[in-house]
């Protein structure tokens, strides 16, 4: 780690070194001052993206996994996973009814049976349940 730092210290020092004596010999005669701030600028900004790629590695976001263990604790059928997922979408019994291709009245049993099952009241109350215990996404 200290070779690293050494290193970077290092590169920092010779660009300051090459900037000051470019500021004295072209740049500052030719180039208006606001241009060479924003290249300076460009310049910082481009070493803090290739520093950033360097140290803080691209981690894939890990893929949702239903806790299993819980889902046949509760006693809940994968029928009402599957609405519980949806409900947490925000959708009307209507909508779930269509999307599952099933009777409105069978949602509304499914919903009911959901909140009996997670011990809560309402809707709103089984989908926050169910992300605390990482039923649903």
């Amino acid at each position: 780690m200290t070779r690293t730092i050494l290193a970077y210290a290092m590169a920092l020092g010779i660009a300051a070194t090459a900037l000051t004596w470019l500021q004295y010999r072209f740049w500052v005669k030719a180039v208006s001052g606001e241009l060479y701030i924003l290249m300076v600028a460009i310049l910082g900004a481009a070493l803090g993206a290739w520093l950033t790629r360097m140290f803080i590695p691209y981690r894939a976001p890990a893929r949702f996994e239903p806790n299993r263990a819980a889902i046949r604790e509760l006693g809940l059928t994968h029928r009402e996973v599957e609405v519980l997922a949806i409900l947490a979408a925000g959708d009307s019994n209507k909508v779930i009814a269509r999307r599952l291709g099933v009777s409105p009245y069978t949602v509304k049993t499914h919903v009911a049976r959901i909140c009996d099952k997670l011990g809560v009241q309402r809707r709103g109350q089984a989908v926050d349940k169910a992300r605390f215990l990482a039923l649903i996404p």
